[in-house]
């Protein structure tokens, strides 16, 4: 992602009673920051209100023009959910998700009252909102399909203007992939990320993330055909010659994640964190 400077966008008005605030977290990671969604005028749910940012909450909190009822999250990582309980203790609202895994990166003050699990819907007078869990880029990762649109929030699922990090071991290439055909399987309108903006033609852009990582894969059997025994360290300047040298901790997380993925499907073998492939 392109680096971007501090910002705090106006509120913007995706769908009747869909509204979008951007959480003032730019980065590389997280692009002009993570995205918050309101939904409903009069009983306010709020997916993913982001870091715990004072501007932020004030402004959720000053805009949502109804009563915050429930706060939902898509994952537990820090740029998604920490809000949540700070949010939930100031208007008493429900909080909905999935709780946190064990792991660093992981939001533990996140604990849902309900826990969602996949078909689960919010449903009121003014708005439905299906769970779909997809797993991948974390194991309690939800998007949420708006039924009156048939759009579905995509949190860290599908993003706009780059690619995920799938960081093991709660991270898993294997169901990220399986999760993203499962996008294309539910026949939705249009994908609305935790980052960047609205995604109309997404089934191109979800084909495109599902062969970049195939192909990414292919590069790593290709590695291993040349260099058997490598550890995923050493492997990375085999697999990322695409890559700048100081993203080589991130790259080496991902290729650690197509490793696990080509293990799973009988293709390698770790030994002592030395991965080669089976006949």
């Amino acid at each position: 992602m392109k680096n971007f400077g501090p910002t705090m966008e106006p509120v913007t008005a995706l769908l009747p009673g869909v509204r979008r605030f951007v959480a003032p977290n730019p980065s590389m990671m997280t692009g002009p920051g993570t995205n918050t969604y309101l939904f409903g005028k009069r009983e306010i749910a709020v997916l993913d209100p982001g870091p715990v940012i004072e501007s932020h909450l004030e402004h959720i909190e000053r805009d949502a023009g109804g009563t915050i009822r429930w706060i939902l999250v898509t994952h537990t990582h820090p740029d998604h959910s920490p809000a949540a309980c700070v949010l939930a203790e100031r208007t008493g609202a429900e909080l909905l998700g999935r709780p946190a895994p064990n792991g660093e990166h992981q939001d533990s003050t996140f604990v849902p009252d309900r826990v969602l699990e996949d078909g689960d819907a919010l449903a009121t007078d003014e708005f439905v909102l299906e769970a779909v869990h997809t797993p991948g880029h974390a194991s309690n990762h939800l998007c949420y399909r708006h039924v009156a649109s048939n759009w579905l929030f995509t949190g860290d699922h599908v993003i706009d203007g780059s690619t995920v990090v799938i960081n093991p071991p709660d991270g898993n290439m294997k169901q990220y992939i399986e999760s993203l055909r499962r996008v294309l399987e539910l026949g939705i309108e249009a994908i609305v990320p935790g980052h960047g903006e609205v995604i109309k033609d997404y089934e191109r852009l979800v084909n495109w993330i599902i062969d970049h990582r195939l192909e990414r894969e292919a590069k790593v059997v290709a590695a291993l055909e040349t260099n058997p025994g490598l550890t995923s360290h050493d492997l990375v300047p085999h697999v990322y010659q695409d890559v700048p040298e100081q993203l080589y901790g991130l790259a080496e997380r991902s290729l650690l994640a197509h490793l696990i993925k080509l293990a799973e499907d009988g293709r390698a073998d770790n030994s002592s964190d030395h991965w080669s492939l089976l006949d």
